[in-house]
């Protein structure tokens, strides 16, 4: 064999081992995306099995606070939608509502000591407040896997194994402007 093709040999090993190696990076990346995703999922889960009894233990108490109550179930029904469509973009929206919605019945529920007293609703409440904490945590996660997959697609020379092999980008879970603005929480009590 001459040397010439030896050398032709060892260069092709190396960029087929070299594109082997993106190639796998990608999907790894790939699917740290996906389960960061499926994380928020389960927590959104849950968070929305609970939700109906917080707010039929509220309403037990709360009777002419429909309105806050009602919010709360439109909320989550949006939240269910985008979730299940995986819209982004709807399901920050829809997640800042809901927020708003929980925000707004505990601060209501300030108003009713005998439903603060409940054990049920302290039990609910507590156990929301954490589902929205590791729900944050989660997007966080989410939103870092995503930018990680993303810039690595963009890159040279990964982009050439992701075009080829078919690699897409990611949404982030964007909030706008007002979806980030304070709760006037002043608002809330009037």
């Amino acid at each position: 064999m001459e040397v010439s093709t030896i050398v032709v040999l060892v260069v092709l090993s190396i960029v087929s081992v070299y594109i082997i190696l993106i190639y796998n990076n990608l999907v790894k990346l790939k699917h740290n995306a996906s389960k960061a995703w499926s994380n928020i999922a389960v927590l959104l889960k849950q968070r929305h099995d609970e939700l109906p009894k917080l707010v039929e233990t509220c309403r037990q108490y709360m009777g002419y606070e429909k309105a806050a109550l009602e919010a709360i179930v439109k909320a989550r029904s949006a939240v269910a939608t985008a979730q299940q469509d995986s819209n982004m973009k709807a399901l920050g929206a829809a997640e800042t509502q809901l927020r708003l919605g929980l925000g707004n019945l505990f601060a209501l529920a300030e108003s009713y000591p005998e439903l603060k007293a409940n054990e049920s609703f302290r039990h609910l409440q507590t156990r929301i407040t954490g589902l929205e904490h590791d729900i944050a945590d989660r997007r966080e996660f989410y939103n870092d896997s995503t930018n990680i997959n993303n810039i690595r697609i963009e890159q040279f020379p990964d982009i050439l194994v992701a075009k080829l092999f078919g690699f897409s980008a990611f949404d982030l879970l964007e909030f706008s402007e007002s979806d980030k603005a304070d709760v006037q929480l002043k608002a809330l009590f009037q």
